[in-house]
This record gives structure tokens, sequence and C-alpha cells, in this order.
């Protein structure tokens, strides 16, 4: 007789067999090289993870250009930078097309590098080689001149903040002359060349004054620019009132520390800006970017301010879908969820980490869809209270609290199937890290967990979020399993359409495919 503890009967139909293992050593199911790159550009970071090193993630995003062509390439930079806001990876992606296809890169280069930062996250990533050059070469080096040439005033004063490079060191590289003798006044001041001030845009003349004289109205720059100099309490509330919705998000504290919230109005004025519905849309804002201002507020920010940044993520996650019939949300809260979403870096870790991105994509689906069940997982499921009632960040915070202990994927499903629980859409969110549930020459766990439940439950769907570049699943794409990556509000456009049954296994990678550039 065979071994009975190896040969033990599947529940419903077999798992199709594990075609490759996660970095934490499970079982798990490699991506189309169109979805793997998708999947790392959307979710990519060039630093640390909780299983991988930067460079590590390097490898991976090059090993992924290589296996799809300079279209896609191009096609998966726009979308992850036009929708995902993602910041390197298309600027990575840009400067791997621009040793590919010349016509490619022009036609994306401005669908990319839409503002300073991103300009020089280009260029530095050009001039570090890790694509295969050091030279900025002739094509990119006549986009940069023509984006420096096009560029507004403001613009080139926004982006003159910033290092390694900056903004001066890739005017000295490119050499733009401008037709206009007032353009290249600007330049000439931003290298630090002597130039005729009264050429100079206004803001940079008040600058110039206002530094010189240590006193006077403040002038019209970016706030970086004057932390140097001594500025009284006026001074910082007119910084507050002109700063962009981002700036202001990230300056909270920094205002209550030079006691802004102290000048009369001041607190109504930045909690009806952080609240306006169209600075949220333009500002590109990332949900998890409210819930991490809202927890660095503390005491000394205003609650009127506080209670704007609420209001404010409501408004952002507004598009989260309704779904129709019975939703469950199994949520990944082991110790792998507990890095940052930006990977670990020195001085510049992000506070927001892999399980509370978790726990606001599921909070989010429960405030919409109230009846929804919410199952944190680790390597066991956790009984969680929330009430749809309350605020998105509160039951985030809630979600986020527990576990912290391996990963097992197959423990919500099991849940479901031993409830003999028949629901209609079963949305996980997690890294995909599951190795406590591996069963050695078959399927991963999740996936024999999952024909179990379609053995009842014909008609049900599974929808996977993976919220981290490692670039394997647990459940293999087909017509009713869902793999789609990203950390954004965009995400939600996918699960409405899959709900709907108006996508299937690479509608994902069709909608990349949309894009025109």
């Amino acid at each position: 007789m065979a071994n009975k503890s190896v040969f033990v009967p599947l529940r419903g139909r077999s798992a199709p067999v594990a075609d490759t293992v996660n970095l934490a050593g499970g079982p798990a199911y490699d991506h189309d090289p169109r979805h793997r790159l998708a999947q790392l550009a959307i979710t990519g970071t060039f630093s640390d993870t909780f299983y991988a090193d930067g460079l590590a993630h390097l490898e991976d995003l090059l090993q992924a250009t290589a296996a799809v062509t300079p279209l896609f390439i191009a096609q998966t930079a726009v979308f992850a930078r036009r929708y995902g806001y993602m910041k390197d990876t298309p600027a990575f992606l840009l400067a791997v097309l621009s040793g590919l296809d010349t016509v490619l890169f022009a036609g994306t280069f401005g669908e990319i590098v839409d503002n300073g930062r991103m300009l020089r996250t280009f260029v530095q990533i050009m001039r570090s080689g890790a694509t295969g050059r050091k030279s900025l070469g002739s094509c990119p080096k006549r986009m940069i001149q023509n984006w420096l040439l096009g560029a507004s005033d403001r613009t080139l004063i926004n982006a003159s903040v910033g290092q390694s490079p900056s903004l001066a060191d890739i005017i000295k590289m490119v050499h733009p002359k401008a037709d206009d003798p007032r353009r290249n006044a600007l330049f000439a001041w931003l290298i630090g060349k002597p130039c005729d001030v009264n050429l100079l845009p206004q803001a940079v003349q008040d600058y110039i004054r206002f530094k010189e004289a240590g006193d006077g109205p403040i002038p019209d720059v970016p706030f970086q620019m004057l932390t140097q100099l001594p500025l009284r309490r006026d001074h910082w509330a007119t910084i507050a009132e002109r700063g962009g919705w981002q700036m202001v998000r990230m300056n909270l504290r920094t205002f209550a520390r030079h006691d802004v919230f102290s000048v009369r109005g001041m607190d109504k004025a930045i909690a009806r800006k952080l609240a306006d519905r169209k600075a949220i849309s333009q500002a590109r804002v990332m949900p998890y970017q409210l819930m991490m201002a809202h927890g660095m507020a503390g005491g000394d920010v205003p609650k009127r301010v506080q209670d704007a940044l609420e209001d404010a993520m409501e408004i952002a996650l507004e598009n989260v879908p309704a779904i129709d019939g019975r939703v469950v949300v199994c949520t990944d809260v082991s110790g792998s969820m507990r890095a940052p979403v930006t990977g670990y870096r020195r001085g510049q870790t992000s506070a927001v980490r892999y399980v509370d991105v978790a726990a606001l994509v599921s909070a989010a689906l429960l405030r919409k869809n109230r009846s929804t069940l919410v199952l944190p997982f680790d390597t066991h499921v956790h009984e969680a209270r929330l009430s749809a009632r309350d605020s998105v960040m509160t039951n985030a915070r809630k979600l986020a609290a527990f576990g912290g202990g391996g990963t097992n994927c197959s423990k919500a499903l099991e849940r479901l199937n031993k409830a003999r629980a028949k629901p209609d859409l079963v949305v996980f969110v997690s890294d995909n890290q599951s190795w406590a549930d591996g069963r050695r020459g078959l399927g991963t766990g999740m996936m024999a967990e999952w024909e179990a439940l379609k053995q009842r439950v014909p008609h049900a769907k599974l929808a996977c979020i993976d919220i981290a570049p490692y670039g394997t699943a647990q459940a293999q794409s087909r017509l009713d399993i869902l793999n789609v990556g990203g950390f954004t509000d965009a995400v939600f456009d996918t699960l409405a359409a899959f709900a709907k049954g108006e996508a299937h296994a690479d509608y994902w990678v069709r909608e990349i495919e949309r894009i025109q550039v």
C-alpha cells in the first residue's frame, strides 16, 4: 500500500502543480512575462524589502524587461506613472527604453517626466549605468533640453529643490540654449553664474531681496529654499497658505511646531485645503498617504485638520466599487507584511507598512460593501470585530494591529470551507509569500482550498491583490481567478470590472496594452 499520509484524496478538482518557489521557500505560480513586469512596475522599489534587497529587485526588473517587447515596456511605464502614481520604476523603464527604441522613448518621455523630481530620477538612473549605459546619449539629451526649454518658470523653480543630481547639475550636462534671454538668465542663476537680475522671474527677484534683507514679504518660492532663513510665524503661515496639497499634508507637524495654527483662521484654511476634492485629484493622492498623515498628525495638530484628513480619505476612495452579492476580504497580517511599502531606506524609510495598505484596502471595501466579511490571517484566522459605520481609518488601524506570525494564505479559505460559506467574491490582499501551507510536489495550499470551495460554489470568483514586488502568485490566473498588483485606488477599477464579469485573467495586462504611446 502507498503511504496514505501522502496520497490522501483531495477535495474538489486537483490544484495545478506549482511551477516555482517564492522567496519564503513555499510553492508558488509564476506569472506571464507581461504580468510579471506589470507587477514589479506597479509595486516595485529599489530599496531592501523583507525578502529581497534593492539589487535583487533591480535584477528582477531587468529580467522582466528582457522578456517583453519595447512597446509593452513603454505602456507599462506610462500605466505605472499615470495610474499607479509610481516614481522610480517608470523612470527606470524609460531609461531601459532609451536603449531599445528611440521613437518609443521620445513618445513616452513626456508622460513619465512630468515634473522636476521625475527628471532628476531619470537622469540619476541613466548616469548610474544600471541599464547598460552611463552617458545620456543624444536622444535623451535632446528630450531633456526640450523639457528644460518648455517648462514654465514655476516648474523650473520648483525643480531647483533636490540633489543627486540637482537641476543645476542637469543643466550643466545638457547645456540648453533658449531664444528668450529671460530663460537663459534663469538657467544662469540656477547654476550660479552671473546674470541680469532684472530678467529673472519676479518670484526669484523677490527671493533674492528677501534673502539679502532677511525680512519683508515672503517670496513665492518652494519653502525648502527658505527654511535656512530666519522666518517668523506669519512667514510660516503664508507658506502654509500657498503650499500645494502634498506639501501641506507632509508638513502639518512643521506648521504646528512653528505655531501656524495659532494664527486666526489658519486651522480652517488648512482643513479646507486638505479636504478639497479638486486638489486631492490633482495631487495624485495615495490613500495610504492620508492614513500616514493622520497617524503622524499628533495632538498638536488641531482636530479640525485631523478630521479633514479623514474627509480626504473618503474622497480619495470614492471609486471603491459597490459589489453585489456576498463578499469576503482576506487580509494578510503576517510578519513580512510589517515591512515598509517603499523598502528600507536610510533616513527615508516610510512609516507605512504593507499591512497598513492591506488593512486600508480591506476597510475601504467594507465601507462600501457593508455586509463584507473580513478575515485577517497569518498562520491562523483572527476574529475581526469591525463596523462598516466606522471610518476607513478606524477599521484599518484595527486590522493592522493583528498578527505578525508566519504566512498561510490557505487558512482564510479553509475557514470558509469549514463553515460551508458560499461567497460570490473573495478578495485577498497579501504579499503572496505563503510558506506555512506548502505541499511538496503539488499545487499551493491556497489553490487546493479554492478548488474545494469551487466544488460547492461554482460561480465564485477570487481576486488577489498583490501589494509587494516579489513576482509570484499563490493562485494561478484563469477565468475565475484574477491576479492584480498595486496599492492605489486604481486597483479598484479592475476589481469592479472583474466582479461584474467584464474582466478575466489577463484583464490587467490588456488594460496596460490599451495605453497609447
